[in-house]
């Protein structure tokens, strides 16, 4: 039987999303990065310079692997040849952690490159259970479930976000992935409390955490829009959320997410540099 207890290896430290762009960076001047995270989708090919680079960097550092194309929440099955995949990369990379989002891509057999929110309601919250044991048996290892940004509430649902993923949690044995800009994000699109939010989080389910960049806008009344974009630095109020974060729940490993308009090494690895300064007295 799949032993869902095992903790995860990531060190509570900083890492990055990794960059082609950043391979030289680092393997001679880490600094703070202690882990790097990859997503999965971008490395299900066969040979090479990106699993090179790939296979170069994981022997230097662990490796958690992130995936975009499940579709946890869609009503579809899986795809178990995506599922097929995804586990020989797994077998292969022997990554210290795997995680998936929160949310639907697929209709029909159409494939949508986006990840969409879902109602909160009995029917939804057995669908993912559903969806997450199968994943889990199928990888044969525990996956972390992320929480998403939202732009909008479904009517229909039943329970709040953090009681759905605290169920899923408590259903199936995955761990969370706690985002911490996608909390800021929805609770400023949606007049939320983040700092509430993150006090009703199961903080002990996270296993690990991810601060990453928004875009500013207004919707069509003059409200403010935050749209999670991972395409710049992490602002003040999301450090500052973090840093609750770590005092509730303590230290776990933290992500740098910059995936759009990505920066050179020295400005992502300054990033890093200030979650590090923040998890050391955690530590200590």
């Amino acid at each position: 039987m799949l032993d869902l207890t095992a903790s995860q290896s990531l060190p509570c430290a900083a890492g990055v999303g990794f960059k082609a762009r950043h391979f030289e960076g680092l393997m001679t001047d880490p600094g703070p990065v202690r882990w790097i995270e990859i997503h999965a989708e971008n490395y299900m090919g066969a040979g090479g310079r990106p699993l090179a680079q790939l296979r170069a960097i994981a022997e230097r550092m662990p490796v958690s692997v992130h995936g975009v194309g499940l579709s946890i929440g869609g009503e579809r099955p899986l795809d178990r040849a995506h599922l097929a995949r995804l586990r020989h990369l797994l077998d292969w990379l022997e990554p210290a952690s795997f995680s998936e989002h929160l949310a639907w891509s697929t209709h029909d057999a159409g494939f949508l490159n986006d990840l969409l929110p879902l109602p909160y309601t009995a029917r939804t919250l057995a669908r993912v259970a559903d969806h997450i044991d199968e994943v889990q048996e199928r990888l044969g290892r525990r996956m972390l479930l992320e929480n998403p940004s939202t732009y909008l509430a479904f009517a229909e649902s039943e329970m709040g976000e953090v009681d759905f993923l605290a169920e899923i949690a408590r259903r199936t044995g995955c761990g969370l992935l706690l985002d911490v800009n996608n909390v800021f994000v929805s609770a400023v699109n949606q007049a939320g409390d983040a700092r509430a939010y993150i006090d009703a989080f199961p903080l002990d389910a996270v296993g690990e955490i991810h601060l990453g960049g928004h875009d500013e806008t207004e919707d069509e009344h003059g409200a403010p829009l935050l749209i999670d974009s991972h395409g710049r630095a992490v602002v003040n109020p999301v450090w500052t959320l973090y840093a609750h974060v770590l005092a509730r729940g303590g230290p776990r490993p933290t992500l740098i997410e910059w995936d759009t308009d990505v920066p050179d090494w020295p400005t992502l690895r300054a990033e890093a540099e200030r979650a590090a300064t923040l998890l050391e007295p955690v530590e200590a």
